[in-house]
């Protein structure tokens, strides 16, 4: 299975030929506190470039729940993360999040970190899925994406007042890293 093979089958929802390099990955998670991060949530986790990041630098305790909705995706996931403490692996979609966290006992999350396509996914369920996240996230939590361009920014602010933008040239394409908060 290759990234590249899913992104012909499913371009809609894999939004990119190539999984994220690692300089993208520390990017994205450089400004999340792992010593006071109680929940994070990863959504649209692909092959698990955040995700490794994320399961090697939280704390013990800390949960983290990752979503996939790619059948070879979540397989590949679960797989590899299924014995680790605190860390659950997600079939489902990010439209769910609150249902999810309901059954795993999360009230809020304090970071959650978004591989989705946005500037590919229709715009209804990504309005549905920004809308949960905005509910899901604690105040003064931080919701992280990425994308290509800086095209979704506007629409991304209806839904989170403040967004700092950071640039990853090492990645193909290079990516706009999005940390917003409400």
């Amino acid at each position: 299975m290759s990234f590249f093979k899913q992104y012909i089958l499913h371009p809609r929802s894999v939004g990119a030929v190539k999984a994220s390099s690692k300089h993208l990955a520390e990017k994205m998670i450089e400004d999340v506190n792992f010593n006071e991060a109680e929940n994070i949530i990863e959504i649209g986790a692909g092959t698990g470039a955040f995700t490794e990041k994320l399961v090697n630098a939280k704390q013990e305790e800390t949960r983290l729940l990752i979503f996939e909705i790619n059948d070879e995706f979540f397989k590949l996931l679960q797989k590899k993360y299924k014995n680790i403490h605190n860390v659950y692996v997600i079939h489902d979609t990010a439209e769910h999040m609150s249902r999810q966290m309901k059954k795993h006992k999360i009230s809020k999350a304090d970071y959650i970190i978004s591989g989705l396509p946005f500037a590919s996914l229709p715009r209804e369920i990504s309005v549905r899925i920004l809308k949960e996240c905005r509910r899901n996230l604690k105040m003064g939590g931080s919701f992280i994406t990425f994308q290509y361009t800086r095209l979704k920014i506007p629409f991304l602010r209806h839904f989170f007042r403040r967004i700092s933008i950071k640039k990853e040239y090492k990645n193909i394409p290079p990516a706009y890293i999005l940390n917003c908060k409400n």
